[in-house]
C-alpha cells in the first residue's frame, strides 16, 4: 500500500475522501524515530544519493475517543511519501498494546524490516546485500539460526542483518543494523567518509 491508494478513482467518484497521509509529527513516535535514524545510517552507507527515509502517518477516518489512541498508522516511506508494506506501530491498541514498540530492539527490527520492504519494492533492487555472498540480508536477532522464525523462535540478541550464506553454511550475522558502513570495501568506506565530511557529519 502507498499513499496513491488514497486518491479518488476518477471523475464522479462521490465516496468520502479518506484522510491524506502526511509526514509524522516530529516527537510523536520517539522509539520509531530513533530506530529509523539507525536504519538511515545504513541507507546512507549503501545507497549513495538516496535521501533518508521518513515516517508517514495515515490518520484514522474514525473519530478519536476522548483520551484514546488516535488510530493513525505509521509507515516507513521514501522522502516523497511513498511506502510499501505494513505499518510499524501497534495494530490493536484496544487490546493493551503500546502505541509503538516499547523496547529499542523491537522497534529497530520492525523499522528495519519496513525500510527494507519500501526500498526493495519501490526502488526495484535488493537491499541490503552481503558483500561476501552477494545475497540479500534480513533483520534478525543476532545468533539466530537458519530455521529461525520470529513468531515461534526465541532469540534475544541485538538486531542484525543476517545472510543465508552459501549452500554449505547455515547463515551468518553480517553486522548490527546501523553498522553496514563497516562492511564496505575500503574504497567505498573512504568515499563515504568524504561524503560525511562534506555534509559536516565528520571532522
Amino acid at each position: 500500500m502507498n499513499h496513491f491508494s488514497y486518491r479518488p478513482i476518477g471523475p464522479g467518484d462521490d465516496r468520502p475522501r479518506l484522510p491524506e497521509p502526511r509526514p509524522a509529527e516530529p516527537g510523536r513516535w520517539p522509539m520509531l524515530e530513533a530506530a529509523l535514524a539507525v536504519v538511515n545510517r545504513d541507507v546512507t552507507a549503501t545507497l549513495p544519493g538516496q535521501e533518508p527515509l521518513i515516517l508517514m502517518a495515515v490518520p484514522s477516518h474514525e473519530p478519536t475517543p476522548q483520551g484514546g489512541f488516535d488510530g493513525e498508522q505509521v509507515h516507513v516511506a521514501l522522502p516523497d511519501g511513498r511506502w510499501h508494506g505494513n505499518q510499524v506501530n501497534a495494530y490493536d491498541p484496544e487490546e493493551g498494546d503500546p502505541e509503538e514498540p516499547d523496547d529499542e530492539e523491537t522497534a529497530l527490527s520492525v523499522v528495519a524490516d519496513a525500510a527494507q520492504s519500501t526500498l526493495m519494492e519501490l526502488l526495484w533492487q535488493t537491499w541490503p546485500i552481503c558483500p561476501e555472498h552477494k545475497l540479500g540480508t534480513h533483520p534478525r536477532p543476532a545468533g539466530s539460526t537458519e530455521d529461525w522464525y520470529e513468531t515461534t523462535t526465541q532469540a534475544d540478541g541485538p538486531t542484525v542483518w543476517w545472510c543465508r550464506g552459501d549452500q554449505d553454511s547455515h547463515g551468518h550475522d553480517l553486522c548490527r543494523v546501523g553498522e553496514l558502513a563497516g562492511t564496505l570495501p575500503g574504497k567505498e568506506r573512504r568515499a563515504l567518509r568524504r561524503a560525511e565530511r562534506a555534509r559536516g557529519e565528520r571532522p
